[in-house]
């Protein structure tokens, strides 16, 4: 399986893009301060949007073309329709659940098998969700340390989107609702993107 093993403060920067948006909140790079190049070319702009969803989610270029596929042949405009695609993933809900700190983490997670989806364990980090499924932590991994400092007093409080519901200290979640253009937590032109396809 690809994975995106690019140095987390270094691409953010590149990209223009908060490390927060990651579930990063400490990182930072002081590394090549000085901006050679003001003026980006259209291309640039376009190419730089769909690196930067790219790098969020940690999708390699042959699945986020699969997923702009898709989007295009949905109702609806194509840029929101593969945004939303792609925010249904479950190592992205397990993330908007609080079950991991990055969605890195979630990935990893969810390819260790700790998640279920209605009863059902799944593995697979690109699978999409749908309303009314039920996000679990398995039973066998609920001892783990890692799952264990979720519940509690002491537990991180989440900001959960408005599509998905998390009932206090459980590990157990639900997807309300389809997600929209505004459950998108950072800045992108996803017009670009399509612009950049459509060539």
């Amino acid at each position: 399986m690809a994975r995106n093993m690019q140095p987390i403060a270094k691409r953010c920067k590149a990209l223009n893009l908060s490390p927060a948006a990651m579930g990063y909140a400490k990182k930072n790079t002081n590394r090549n301060q000085t901006n050679m190049r003001k003026k980006k070319s259209e291309y640039a702009m376009q190419l730089t949007e769909k690196q930067k969803v790219k790098f969020v989610y940690g999708i390699m270029e042959k699945q986020f073309h699969m997923y702009y596929e898709k989007a295009s042949r949905m109702q609806g405009k194509t840029g929101e329709n593969l945004l939303t695609l792609i925010e249904r993933r479950l190592d992205n809900v397990v993330y908007r659940l609080g079950f991991a700190q990055t969605r890195r983490e979630a990935r990893q997670l969810t390819t260790h098998g700790h998640f279920t989806v209605n009863g059902q364990r799944v593995d697979i980090p690109s699978y999409l969700v749908k309303p009314g499924d039920v996000i679990e932590v398995r039973e066998k991994s609920r001892s783990s340390v890692k799952f264990k400092r979720l519940l509690g007093e002491d537990a991180p409080v989440v900001n959960l989107p408005k599509w998905l519901d998390r009932a206090k200290n459980t590990l157990q979640g639900t997807v309300v609702a389809m997600p929209t253009r505004d459950d998108i937590d950072f800045p992108v032109e996803e017009h670009l993107i399509v612009e950049l396809y459509s060539k």
